[in-house]
């Protein structure tokens, strides 16, 4: 494993990563004109979570070159329900203008549907999100503040075992949040006091076929601020891994992990009891699903099949320090994802 403890470029003169790793912050530094990849390969996003223990609010703006996504979720844990609307552009080809960092800056999209803005600065991040038509013929307006962003998060970078491919990402765990979601005349309140959320900045270039295995879970437990970040399953993560614990804004690296996803007749039941276990027994945990989130969409040569599964985790995790944190009913995700793309 190679932690990063210095600021360094990203990419080396023929677009390759220069040194593979982690880091508990933002020390790559991301410049698109670096890539020297096909440029209809590159893939960049901002993906925000935002919840509490009855909903949940996800916004994603996403900039595939061929394609763009603009989406929102809400979800009612109670109801055990979701709707999910993701407009889709062409050719965004980049045009997007993500910031080249996850420090500061603004990400924006608007058409004639959509008006979304994640604008990041001083400190605080603002999320605003309008969609007509967001689920049947209602429009959504949602509206956020982030604050009391973590000290330490999860920062990746992984090659892939082709030349000139690589994701840069950064998993933001446990930031308080406030602000509200309306559909249509129903109005949702988030209040600081209970509602969390996480972030998954991406960018990168990815291969073709891939498939990844992700789960996040934040919540306050006896005063103290528990979360983790989990996942596996595409490039070379010889250097590094993304599976980190967080107790109180502080990162506590661990190694490998893997999902136990239950079969039932000969395929994976994705609504039945997952197990999570690490190699080294620093994370242990069983996972009781609430909804599965499913999407699978089919265009051509593109595919995606999505299974973000909400739920609660029942466990424990050792800091680094040898301390043990054991946890019970913590709300979070475990998501198995396959794309050709």
């Amino acid at each position: 494993m190679n932690k990063i403890e210095k600021e360094t470029m990203l990419l080396d003169e023929k677009g390759n990563l220069l040194e593979p790793g982690w880091a508990t912050s933002m020390l790559y530094k991301y410049d698109r004109n670096k890539i020297k990849a096909n440029g209809l390969r590159i893939k960049e996003w901002d993906y925000y979570l935002i919840y509490n223990s009855h909903y949940a609010v996800a916004l994603t703006i996403a900039d595939n070159s061929y394609m763009g996504l603009i989406s929102a979720s809400v979800i009612d844990f109670d109801k055990r329900q979701e709707t999910t609307t993701s407009p889709m552009t062409f050719l965004p080809l980049g045009k997007t203008n993500f910031p080249s960092t996850s420090k500061t800056g603004d990400t924006k999209f608007k058409n004639k549907r959509v008006n979304f803005e994640f604008n990041n600065h001083d400190g605080v991040r603002k999320l605003y999100a309008e969609m007509k038509n967001f689920e049947n013929g209602k429009d959504l307006i949602a509206q956020f503040e982030l604050l009391d962003e973590p000290s330490e998060s999860m920062v990746i970078a992984t090659p892939f075992d082709k030349p000139k491919h690589f994701y840069l990402n950064q998993k933001i765990v446990g930031f308080r949040a406030k602000g509200f979601v309306q559909v249509g005349e129903d109005n949702i309140n988030f209040d600081t006091k209970d509602t969390f959320a996480i972030l998954d900045w991406g960018r990168g270039v990815w291969t073709y076929k891939n498939t990844w295995y992700w789960s996040s879970a934040v919540g306050e437990i006896s005063g103290n601020i528990v979360g983790f970040n989990l996942g596996y399953g595409f490039g070379n993560t010889e250097k590094a891994t993304e599976n980190m614990l967080f107790f109180n804004g502080k990162a506590h690296k661990i190694d490998d992990i893997k999902f136990i996803i239950p079969s039932k007749d000969n395929k994976l039941d994705f609504m039945g009891e997952w197990k999570f276990v690490s190699s080294n027994n620093r994370f242990g945990a069983t996972f009781t699903p609430l909804l599965d989130r499913h999407s699978n969409s089919s265009a051509l040569i593109i595919s995606s099949n999505q299974h973000q599964v909400f739920g609660k985790f029942n466990g424990y995790m050792i800091l680094d320090d040898g301390t043990k944190i054991e946890f019970t009913d913590l709300l979070g995700f475990a998501e198995k994802v396959d794309n050709k793309w």
